[in-house]
């Protein structure tokens, strides 16, 4: 999610992954381990889960100037999965996400601040339908290093934010279902400069 920004330059310091005068690598989402999940409360018996199994996104960032890095994350709700087929397809109608007529939900960064050793706020606007409104992801940086496996440079971290849905016009079934929304997020991101820049020295 550039929720990245800040934990690449993190990474960087670290590892010495990069010169002070490189330009912006790009970063690429590994799908396979990531997963952006939200929960809402339901009647107060338990915490509903349910997962963004659809979403895209470009990251760059700066090791010179980390404020000027950028992420742009899209999440489709046409794939919102949870345990029933039956709570998708409600989901997705009308009164939740109405994904026929707002098919995508984007969050767009706008600055990062750090808050500890390997934590940090990353701000941006979040549009969902029709509606933008700020909203701050709270990152822990995970790992930063290359993967044993695939030798690919890779930076792993867990985010999370909270949102009232209502603020967005999603207000049906409150207070049955909460208004509240907490979202989390766990994502390794592949730095596709630095691979591509490895391809090249075979």
């Amino acid at each position: 999610m550039r929720w990245y920004t800040l934990f690449t330059l993190v990474a960087a310091a670290l590892f010495c992954s990069r010169p002070a005068s490189a330009a912006a690598d790009s970063y690429e989402f590994d799908k396979a381990h990531s997963h952006v999940l939200f929960y809402v409360n339901h009647l107060g018996f338990s915490d509903m889960l349910g997962m963004f199994t659809k979403y895209d996104g470009t990251l760059k960032f700066d090791p010179d100037h980390p404020e000027q890095s950028s992420l742009d994350v899209t999440l489709f709700p046409s794939g919102i999965h949870t345990t029933s087929e039956l709570l998708d397809t409600i989901l997705q109608g009308s009164n939740f996400f109405n994904t026929e007529q707002f098919p995508e939900i984007r969050f767009v960064s706008t600055s990062s601040t750090i808050t500890g050793k390997n934590t940090g706020d990353i701000a941006g606007n979040l549009t969902m339908l029709g509606v933008t409104k700020p909203l701050t992801l709270h990152v822990k940086l995970n790992k930063a290093d290359y993967q044993p496996v695939t030798n690919l440079f890779v930076a792993g971290f867990h985010a999370t934010a909270t949102l009232k849905r209502s603020d967005f016009g999603m207000s049906y079934s409150i207070p049955l279902v909460s208004d509240e929304v907490r979202i989390e997020i766990e994502t390794e991101a592949v730095d596709i400069d630095r691979k591509n820049s490895e391809k090249l020295k075979h």
